[in-house]
């Protein structure tokens, strides 16, 4: 009776603690190579109707029943091969590397040809240089994909490659916090450290395809931004980074509301912020520049040329600060009050 009081009170308190989510596919950086078999053609011919359609994915010799429908907003007019959603049946997924896995974004090869190849890889490696300054960040996993049309001819068997993105549920718990949806946020109400990181990493890709306020489309704030809140502190979790200047798309173009030409033009768009604590973020920033670095030199696919380009775009950024009093200064010209 003692040993079974026992083991109830060690459910019990395994059930405060909240559940333990196996969650094995983020936690390995090398590339995976899956199959992924079902009607392509009809899936991408009617991208609007977002209607799931039966596939099968194959990993690690196995296969795995899924549902794949497309997603995403302006990729969708975009490309001619919009961003994917997978939806696995949980309980098959066990003793695989989607164990634990529900609805996935799979971030595709948007175009035919190489330069969108590299944009893919390029906006991968910017999540995954923003998981190297916080953990306050969406994982991705990369991935080679093998696509088998079963009712067209979208057959790629030699593969692209694509990236998986942390689901937004998934962030939170690992996170131990709660996902704050309000219609604008404040100064106040961000946690000081994380956001000013954030505004850092953000000019230091070139992105301003971001805001704190509530995009027209959308119900809550922000744009591009999921607000999670930890110990009572808002914290900014960006995403989306094909509009960014270390990507440079061929689509790419700067909301003609801000005052540059090109995204490969850097523009600060964080909330003014302590001096003290901007100078902090970026000291974290410039100290990791040789683990940032080596992100685009460990990407795949892309030439020696293609990577020393990307290199020189990340270089500029460390070049200006160099002098971080002045990078500092010409921040508080384009801060949001």
């Amino acid at each position: 009776m003692v040993h079974c009081r026992y083991l109830i009170l060690l459910f019990c308190l395994a059930g405060i603690a909240g559940p333990v989510q196996a969650t094995p596919l983020f936690d390995d950086d090398q590339p995976l190579k899956i199959e992924l078999k079902g009607p392509l053609s009809t899936l991408i011919d009617n991208k609007e109707a977002r209607e799931e359609k039966p596939f099968q994915l194959q990993v690690d010799g196995t296969q795995l029943a899924l549902k794949v429908r497309t997603r995403g907003n302006s990729r969708m007019r975009v490309c001619t091969f919009p961003p994917l959603r997978f939806n696995f049946r949980k309980m098959e997924n066990v003793g695989t590397v989607f164990e634990g896995q529900d609805k996935l974004k799979l971030v595709t090869q948007c175009r035919k040809g190489k330069r969108s190849q590299q944009d893919v890889l390029e906006e991968y490696a910017a999540y995954r240089i923003f998981t190297l300054l916080t953990d306050v960040s969406f994982r991705v996993r990369l991935v080679h994909v093998s696509y088998v049309d079963t009712d067209g001819s979208r057959d790629n068997p030699d593969g692209q490659y694509g990236f998986l993105i942390e689901p937004e549920k998934q962030l939170v718990q690992r996170l131990q916090g709660e996902r704050s949806e309000v219609a604008a946020v404040t100064l106040k109400s961000l946690d000081p450290e994380q956001a000013a990181l954030v505004y850092i990493f953000q000019y230091l890709v070139g992105n301003t395809d971001w805001s704190l306020v509530k995009a027209e489309s959308d119900d809550s704030c922000c744009h591009n931004i999921v607000l999670v809140a930890i110990d009572s502190k808002r914290n900014l979790v960006p995403f989306d980074f094909d509009l960014a200047g270390i990507v440079n798309a061929k689509y790419a173009h700067p909301d003609p509301s801000l005052s540059i030409r090109s995204v490969q033009q850097r523009l600060y768009r964080g909330f003014c912020t302590d001096r003290d604590v901007l100078r902090g973020a970026l000291d974290k920033v410039v100290s990791r520049q040789e683990d940032i670095l080596g992100v685009i030199w460990g990407l795949p696919f892309l030439t020696d040329k293609d990577k020393a380009k990307r290199v020189k775009y990340l270089g500029r950024f460390f070049d200006e600060a160099s002098d971080a009093d002045a990078m500092i200064k010409s921040f508080e010209k384009t801060c949001h009050p």
